[in-house]
């Protein structure tokens, strides 16, 4: 072990090996190979491992109260030494850290060793707590022994805590230095220790268990599951049905034997005698033993002997006094003669521990598998899968259709659907799942929903009341053997969701009075876990009807780009993805996508609420590094207003979008992003890349500028814009495997926006875990018989002469009837440029669905319509101009302002 530990470099070089596939060597022990075999297997990986915190852990319970004293003993033993003590549960949920110095324990806490966290081998790799708990045995783990990078410079030695009586693990203690500082006695300090916690667990049995310990250990010489033990061995799995199945044979008061299969085909053999003691205390011990390991004479000495009342699942031992001469049932087995104890204990008690325990173990699953999800059907499906056959033979639940949608149970006496139910055996003639069952008022589910209590049958045959809606189909039941009913009302917070029924078989015999508890119990459970999901799934369709009423209904009209999209909403949790398609003055458009990180009703609203302020930033023809920032701005002061407003749900962090502007009269596309991935760009050529852009934090951050980049796009080139949910699924949440995919899936896909669309669509899953935005745009350009402009001198006199270019222009594009309207529109932008902006000025005329006219002066003083009074001189132009235009406005250039007007075309309708 230790020239393990003095050669670091072939332990890592070891590490690398098995982490790449290749045989480890000899360089490293059998247990701690063993160990990383089984850390890689569970994919973990060396630079990625933490542990995970559970605010439950019972800190201060038994365990620890135990245990004080010993450790108050190794930590005055340790004083001066840079060593730390851990206690943890049976889980490696840390309990105690005792001593340690300053150093040692600040590297303990960046790797979140404290009380609280959890440190089990499937989480953080090879260490002395998980590992040992993994092998039910010491472990010492020391330097590049550790599985993970930031525990190498450690040293660890792990010893497992037994309950004393039964064998089980109840925690480890372990002793933790720097890998510098270890030492081969940590190993034997930290077993004495814990021989030392398992005494003082003994104290606490009681004097009759110790009594018949004490017992059987001198009389028979069997020891105590330990360390090395095939016991310890076993799967857990194994041990604990090597329990359960030692406390029924106390429990029946026989002696006899027993034959457990166990996973990996093999099969223990459970012995079970009487023991006394002299003080008057008798029970029975249970021993395991193994095949292959010798015979156990007591089976050999003399033939089988039982009686009536005998299991004959449970053979008898060989009793004092003379044979009884009979055939023995089966031939008796040769069993190993080395034994191990796993229980003692009395009949009487044992069968009433054996009957809570089950009970306790009924409920406490019923904790773990009801409700692991937020729907209705699939929770009522694990309530039955819960309690047949343990409860009942067969078992069905209920629902109103209201509660199956998500909403409020109106009432419950109509038409109700089953939603789940489950047999020991087929043919039981009961309703199937999604049938309609409409109870009488004489059957006991009519009536455990009338009175809001459970109703017992014991015996169905006897109350005819039952089968009063369908006699014929009752009439079947009885005759499958089903033989006893409960029928208990789903309550949960005063309401009543359903019914559950549950039935026995003849087999089974009748439900007893205190199994109304117990079923009141489970459907108790399973109810509050309905009502759960019936309010989240009213919550889902609320915010999904928000978002699909916030999300585009339709593409608008606008002749720069041919668009395709699709939108696939997450299975669970409404987030907040939107995308929009937004005409623009001068025929350009805006392609916008986005994603508000969150989900639920308030991801929706916010996503309307960012939607809307994005129309609304772009209706004034702000810049798109203006509109980020305007977005950036407006998400700071909603997280703000969320917080004033105490909202637990509030907060935004990581709100994207990518913003671009195409301009099909110079082809070309601005650029800006806030968090987002770019957009990919497919040529006319079948080129594919991804533009680059600046790098901008998500909306919301504040204080960073955002920058845009200009890309020419040749006519007929394809933009497809998405969000993360695409790229997560296409690369399995790796960020550059999706973004390849998405290049190749691009790269083979025919060249409309809606072929591109299919393509990444047969890509996508029916339910994915995150919303899933695409848009794709191809663009057109402006022919260049479609606009025409004139560079104008700072010169009034030029305004007559521009008059007569557009009238002849019109009459190029044969729409002269616009030409009265137009040359006043004309004269009044060319001669306002003239008079209060500034060189260079530009007049440009564009025939798209309407006539577009644009000034273009070097000036960024913005233009004001006023009212003129009858006494004015001027001031009457933009007023003018707002008459006789469908619509004008302004927009800001890097070098100065554009003031357009736009005239619907005759014989074309206004969009």
């Amino acid at each position: 072990m230790s020239s393990a530990r003095d050669d670091d470099a072939a332990l890592a070089e070891a590490h690398e090996r098995l982490l790449s596939g290749r045989i480890v060597g000899k360089a490293v022990r059998e247990s701690i190979q063993s160990s990383w075999q089984r850390c890689n297997s569970m994919g973990l990986t060396a630079d990625r491992l933490h542990a995970t915190y559970t605010a439950d852990v019972d800190i201060a319970g038994k365990l620890t109260h135990v245990a004080r004293p010993v450790l108050d003993q190794l930590e005055t033993r340790l004083a001066g030494v840079p060593a730390t003590i851990f206690l943890t549960d049976e889980r490696a949920r840390l309990l105690q850290r005792r001593a340690g110095e300053p150093s040692l324990n600040r590297r303990l806490e960046s790797l979140q060793l404290a009380p609280g966290f959890g440190i089990p081998e499937e989480l953080v790799g090879t260490n002395g707590i998980g590992t040992a708990l993994v092998t039910t045995g010491p472990a010492f783990v020391c330097g590049r022994e550790h599985f993970a990078d930031a525990w190498s410079g450690l040293a660890c030695a792990g010893a497992p805590v037994r309950d004393p009586f039964s064998g089980q693990v109840l925690g480890v203690l372990d002793l933790t230095c720097l890998h510098l500082d270890a030492d081969p006695t940590m190993a034997d300090i930290v077993a004495a220790a814990a021989r030392s916690i398992e005494e003082r667990l003994l104290d606490g049995v009681s004097a009759r268990e110790r009594a018949l310990l004490e017992t059987y250990q001198n009389a028979c010489g069997v020891g105590v599951a330990q360390s090395g033990s095939p016991i310890e061995l076993l799967d857990p799995r194994d041990r604990r049905i090597l329990q359960e199945r030692a406390t029924e044979l106390i429990s029946s008061g026989r002696t006899g034997f027993t034959e457990v299969p166990l996973r990996d085909g093999r099969a223990a053999v459970l012995l079970s005698r009487p023991i006394g003691h002299s003080s008057g205390v008798s029970g029975f011990s249970v021993e395991a033993a193994f095949p292959g390991e010798g015979v156990y004479p007591l089976l050999s000495q003399a033939p089988y002997t039982g009686s009536p009342d005998t299991d004959p699942g449970v053979p008898c031992f060989p009793t004092p006094g003379p044979a009884v001469v009979s055939a023995p049932r089966s031939p008796t087995p040769a069993v190993p003669a080395e034994r191990w104890l796993l229980a003692v204990g009395e009949p009487g008690i044992g069968q009433l521990a054996l009957h809570a325990r089950q009970r306790l173990g009924l409920i406490a699953d019923a904790g773990f598998r009801i409700g692991t999800t937020l729907d209705v059907s699939r929770t009522a499906e694990e309530l039955t899968g819960v309690v047949v056959p343990r409860f009942a033979d067969f078992a069905a639940v209920d629902l109103p259709d209201s509660v199956l949608l998500g909403e409020e149970p109106i009432r419950v006496d109509g038409p109700l659907r089953r939603a789940a139910i489950r047999g020991a055996h087929e043919g039981a003639h009961l309703y199937s799942v999604d049938d309609v069952i409409t109870f009488h008022p004489s059957m006991p589910q009519a009536q455990a929903l009338a009175t809001g209590e459970p109703v017992r049958e014991p015996r169905l045959s006897e109350a005819p009341g039952w089968i009063a809606h369908d006699p014929v189909r009752g009439s079947k039941i009885l005759g499958a053997g089903v033989h006893s009913l409960i029928a208990v009302p789903m309550l949960a917070r005063g309401t009543v969701l359903g019914v559950v029924s549950f039935y026995r078989s003849k087999a089974s015999g009748s439900f007893e009075e205190d199994d109304l508890v117990l079923a009141e119990e489970l459907v108790g459970r399973a109810a509050v876990c309905i009502d759960n999901a019936r309010r989240f799934t009213r919550e889902q369709t609320m915010a999904l009807m928000l978002q699909r009423s916030m999300l585009p209904s339709g593409m608008p009209a606008q002749h720069a780009v041919e668009v395709a999209h699709r939108y696939l909403p997450a299975k669970t949790g409404v987030r907040g993805d939107w995308f929009d398609v937004i005409p623009l003055s001068g025929a350009r458009v805006a392609l916008v996508v986005g994603d508000i990180v969150g989900h639920g009703m308030h991801a929706a609203a916010t996503m309307g609420r960012l939607r809307t302020a994005v129309h609304n930033f772009s209706a004034l023809d702000l810049a798109t590094d203006e509109i980020l920032t305007q977005l950036d701005d407006l998400v700071i002061r909603f997280d703000l207003d969320d917080q004033r407003a105490g909202k637990a749900d509030g907060g935004i962090a990581g709100a994207s979008c990518l913003y671009a502007v195409y301009d099909p009269s110079t082809r070309r596309c601005t650029l800006g992003r806030a968090g987002h991935l770019p957009p990919a760009v497919v040529l006319p050529d079948g080129t594919v890349e991804f533009p680059h852009m600046p790098v901008a934090p998500p909306l919301g951050v504040g204080g960073l500028p955002f920058e845009t980049v200009d890309v020419e796009l040749p006519e007929g080139s394809l933009v497809v814009l998405y969000t993360d949910g695409l790229i997560d699924h296409l690369g399995q949440c790796d960020v550059d495997r999706g973004l390849a995919h998405l290049l190749h899936v691009l790269a083979e896909t025919a060249r409309t926006p809606e072929e591109v669309c299919e393509a990444l669509g047969a890509l996508l899953p029916a339910d994915p875990s995150d919303d899933i935005a695409v848009l794709v745009a191809r663009t057109r350009a402006f022919d260049t018989s479609q606009f025409a402009s004139w560079d104008l001198p700072s010169d009034p006199a030029v305004v007559s002469r521009v008059r007569a270019d557009v009238n002849a222009q019109l009459a190029e594009w044969d729409i002269e009837d616009l030409g009265f309207t137009t040359e006043l529109v004309v004269s009044e932008l060319v001669t306002n440029a003239i008079r209060y902006g500034a060189e260079p000025i530009q007049l440009r005329l564009l025939q798209d669905s309407t006539l577009i006219c644009e000034v273009a002066d070097g000036s960024s003083i913005a233009p004001r319509m006023r009212r003129a009074h009858t006494t004015d001189e001027n001031g009457r132009g933009l007023f003018l101009v707002a008459q006789l235009a469908q619509r004008w406005g302004t927009r800001y250039t890097t070098s100065g302002k554009v003031i357009w007007a736009e005239q619907p075309l005759p014989g074309r309708s206004v969009q």
